[in-house]
């Protein structure tokens, strides 16, 4: 099957679809300058994600944990979302039974204006008590620079940490009751995700289970190419604006 081929295919299967269900990862946003969690754009420093992003990272140097999702969050605040964003976010506006996924944290999507959106690991723009105080709420926004790093909590004094799920942690509840909806679904749609992290990397095969023609847009194989329904490889931003337009053509 060529490439053309395979985006016409798509675009059928999107446009008969009632319901249409979007998992996205770090790769969505590589074209807005966000470096994906893996590969070499994603370091920083001589760290790996893998090492920061961890309670016991976090509890070991709280400092050099803020210092990375500081700059995160400031990388993020210049960026902008991109036409798979875009494209995404129209999708979400025409199709009532739209739903996305997301692993991301970046909050692009929702800057896009994309509606029924699921965020599976939280956001970069919300914080929480690390110690969990009585007087604080479970996680709130604050999008502003912080006065220090690391950050306090205004309610108790104790440090605050970001608003993401951390590796070891639990996906929040509401998250994977709405995933598991959404993976009842026509179509299941995988963009930019490398398909590696549990539980998010189960939801494709969750929605074959159950019936779904399955799909992966990405610029290289990952675990699930060979069992997708559909394997495009190329740059979310370039297949999503092909589609699009196939579907949008008069």
């Amino acid at each position: 099957m060529t490439a053309d081929d395979a985006i016409a295919l798509l675009a059928r299967k999107v446009a008969a679809a009632s319901r249409l269900t979007v998992l996205t990862g770090a790769g969505v946003s590589a074209a807005s300058g966000v470096p994906t969690f893996r590969g070499p754009g994603g370091l920083w420093r001589s760290f790996r994600p893998e090492d920061l992003a961890t309670p016991e990272a976090f509890d070991r140097d709280p400092r050099l944990v803020w210092e990375w999702y500081a700059w995160r969050r400031e990388l993020v605040r210049k960026a902008s979302p991109n036409r798979a964003h875009e494209v995404l976010a129209a999708w979400s506006r025409r199709m009532r039974g739209f739903r996305l996924i997301t692993q991301n944290v970046d909050g692009l999507h929702e800057r896009a204006g994309t509606e029924n959106v699921v965020r599976f690991h939280g956001s970069l723009w919300e914080v929480a008590c690390r110690g969990g105080c009585a007087g604080a709420p479970r996680a709130w926004r604050y999008e502003q620079a912080f006065p220090e790093l690391p950050p306090r909590c205004p309610h108790c004094g104790g440090l605050l940490r970001p608003g993401v799920v951390w590796f070891g942690e639990p996906i929040p509840a509401a998250a994977l009751e709405a995933a598991g909806e959404a993976v009842d679904c026509d179509v299941c749609l995988a963009v930019g995700t490398s398909a590696v992290v549990h539980p998010a990397a189960g939801l494709l095969a969750a929605a074959r289970a159950r019936g779904a023609f399955t799909a992966e847009i990405n610029p290289e194989a990952t675990p699930a190419t060979g069992a997708v329904s559909l394997a495009i490889s190329g740059r979310a931003e370039e297949v999503l604006d092909a589609v699009e337009r196939r579907l949008t053509a008069v």
